[in-house]
């Protein structure tokens, strides 16, 4: 599906975007053989494929989420700009009246 210089200008205008004539030319290509390639897809038989199929295994490739020791609150306070009484110090954001 070839798009026409008036239907860019068109979907440019619905995403309030200002493009030059250049733009325009440029996203009418660029566009339009997107949508070849969609109307590519929208031919191929895919009767019999499942709707869930993958095309790789599944499996975890994260690690196994063990409990692990964690830092000492010294360290972890180490790097605060700011601390009280061994705990994070932040800025007041609400006035407390």
């Amino acid at each position: 599906m070839n798009l026409t210089l008036a239907e860019v200008a068109h979907i440019a205008g619905l995403a309030r975007l200002a493009l030059t004539e250049e733009e325009i030319s440029l996203y009418r290509e660029q566009l339009s053989a997107i949508l070849q390639y969609a109307q590519l897809l929208q031919e191929l038989d895919t009767e019999g494929i499942p709707p869930t199929a993958l095309v790789s295994p599944t499996h975890c490739i994260m690690r196994p989420d063990e409990p692990q020791p964690s830092m000492s609150r010294d360290d972890l306070l180490s790097n605060a700009p700011a601390t009280a009484n061994g705990l994070f110090q932040v800025p007041l954001i609400l006035d407390q009246r």
